[in-house]
């Protein structure tokens, strides 16, 4: 019998998955770390995916 595998999961085209990134300020704190902030893609809210879009029905593919 045949497996049905599930679809593949909509990457996010502006970050190609890779959602969240930290970013370094230059510099290290007193205790020698270096200081970092987090960015994430603003399409799609850090999650590096996007919804699977709803086909409406009688709408043309």
């Amino acid at each position: 019998m045949a497996q049905h595998t599930p679809p593949s999961p909509r990457i996010c085209p502006a970050c190609d998955g890779f959602a969240s990134a930290a970013v370094t300020l230059g510099g290290r704190d007193t205790r020698s770390h270096l200081r970092t902030i987090t960015a994430h893609c603003p399409a799609c809210n850090g999650l590096g995916t996007v919804p699977a879009r709803r086909v409406r029905e009688g709408a043309r593919a």
